[in-house]
């Protein structure tokens, strides 16, 4: 279920120190209930994801001419990424989230762990359009449990990626997000991984 911006931003994240130049685009409640306790699995299951696992084949044919036109046109290029064409966000921790777990690393998904806390994890990913940040969170549900929530912080590149990131919004909405999160409920229940969406 998509959620206000509010969702995020009314919370102490730690995240919100880290990227003040970073727009929020989306917040998301996941469909994982859980205790207070499961934050690591979920954090495991996104780890192991695949775009490629989307159960909409609209939305993994959406994935696949994305990666195609990446390739073809240079946007996913080493040199386009975190630490080449944008420093990563590690280099902006305080030391106590420096000092700290960074978190894991994905399997498949061009994503890298920033910080993880007991209750939020931060990873990046970067491109010629966009750095971008997946923050998970564990939150109270309001039931006497937990859930997830996902939210999506990207820093456009230039014009281009503040153009990008117009044209895609709606797919994003109505195409990628929508079956992803059934998916992501079926893996939770059925205890296997699902695939993150990436920014961009």
């Amino acid at each position: 279920m998509k959620l206000p911006n509010t969702a995020h931003t009314s919370r102490p994240w730690r995240i919100h120190e880290i990227t003040p130049d970073f727009r929020l685009y989306d917040v998301w409640a996941l469909p994982t209930p859980g205790g207070p306790d499961d934050f690591p699995r979920l954090i495991r299951q996104t780890t192991g994801g695949d775009t490629a696992n989307n159960p909409s084949w609209v939305a993994r044919t959406l994935f696949a001419i994305r990666w195609k036109l990446g390739k073809l046109l240079g946007w996913d290029n080493p040199d386009s990424g975190v630490g080449s064409r944008v420093p990563t966000l590690r280099d902006r921790l305080p030391a106590d989230l420096r000092d700290g777990p960074s978190g894991p690393e994905f399997d498949r998904l061009p994503f890298t762990s920033v910080y993880l806390t007991d209750n939020e994890w931060a990873s990046e990913m970067g491109n010629r359009t966009c750095h971008g940040v997946m923050h998970l969170s564990w939150v109270p549900d309001g039931a006497g449990g937990y859930r997830g929530q996902m939210a999506v912080l990207v820093k456009p590149n230039g014009v281009f990626g503040k153009a990008y990131m117009a044209a895609i919004g709606p797919f994003r909405h109505l195409i990628v997000y929508p079956p992803l999160m059934r998916g992501i409920e079926r893996e939770w229940r059925a205890g296997t991984p699902q695939d993150s969406p990436p920014t961009a």
